[in-house]
């Protein structure tokens, strides 16, 4: 009896499951095996090369993605193939960035730095997050492990999802809620209704002060109107992710007031790759059995 093939971008460090034989491949330079291959676990970061060989793949059947969204992804799937997420694996090491840039932000830490730089002693009262009300948009598993450690800064959390539910309010709120936050963090999936949600109109509603946080995805913002709202020194923000992305060496971004970048590291945590090994090991292992897979996106 033949076994299903399986291609892997890393070594598996589990038993492989009977039915099925796992292969570690570079996907988009293998030459061999597109007319067999059923499972393919695409690498962190895909590139467009590399999800074009899909489309060279008679037999393909799921698709795994490691990333949370699978939106870039998504149109290379072929019609008919299963497309899952990697939901789930990033919460926690994206909720320890999303905080750490909120304390970043409201401790004054890149003052601290500059003034470390310029030997300068300057103690100041900063605002924290105990007593500060964070705005958290997006309230799925990400968003949820963002409020949880806010919690424990004694913040005052609200949490703001597609619908609302115990606890969560509505995106039809917003209106209402974003004047009154002291932190805004951005943790939703980038769709035809997210995509362009912070504009002018959205960052008018903010208070002057207001901290802005992006670990979602960049086109959520548009970026020439939080740079004017940065420029006119009305708000502050700490952005994971960009639009471009990442931004051109020209970008008025890189030297945009009260604003600091990371590279897109919010899931590039030690926590990930045996939390990526674990999912996958799982979803193998439905996938030999016959059993429904988990994130399962189409």
């Amino acid at each position: 009896m033949s076994r299903r093939l399986v291609w892997l971008p890393f070594e598996p460090s589990w038993p492989v499951p009977a039915g099925v034989r796992c292969e570690v491949v570079e996907l988009g330079s293998a030459a061999t095996g597109l007319d067999e291959v059923e499972f393919v676990v695409l690498p962190y970061g895909a590139t467009d090369t590399q999800l074009r060989a899909l489309r060279r793949m008679p037999r393909l059947a799921v698709v795994q993605s490691q990333a949370a969204g699978t939106e870039r992804v998504a149109p290379f799937v072929p019609p008919g193939v299963r497309l899952c997420s990697g939901r789930g694996v990033h919460d926690t090491a994206t909720a320890e960035l999303a905080v750490a840039l909120a304390l970043t932000m409201t401790r004054d830490l890149p003052d601290y730095l500059h003034d470390q730089a310029e030997r300068r002693w300057r103690p100041r009262v900063s605002q924290g997050l105990a007593d500060q009300r964070v705005v958290v948009i997006g309230f799925g598993s990400v968003g949820s492990a963002i409020g949880a450690r806010l919690r424990a800064f004694e913040a005052e959390v609200v949490g703001i999802a597609r619908t609302a539910r115990v606890g969560v309010r509505a995106m039809s709120a917003l209106p209402e809620v974003l004047p009154g936050a002291d932190v805004v963090i951005l943790a939703v999936p980038l769709t035809d209704e997210t995509r362009g949600m912070v504009d002018k109109a959205f960052l008018d509603l903010l208070k002057p002060g207001a901290l802005l946080i992006n670990v979602a995805r960049g086109a959520v913002v548009v970026t020439e109107d939080l740079l004017k709202a940065l420029n006119a020194g009305r708000i502050s923000a700490a952005l994971d992710v960009t639009d471009p992305e990442p931004p051109p060496a020209d970008s008025p971004l890189w030297d945009a007031p009260n604003c600091v970048l990371t590279p897109h590291v919010g899931a590039r945590s030690q926590a990930l790759q045996p939390r990526i090994q674990a999912l996958v090991r799982d979803q193998v292992t439905r996938f030999a059995d016959g059993r429904e897979l988990r994130n399962l996106v189409r």
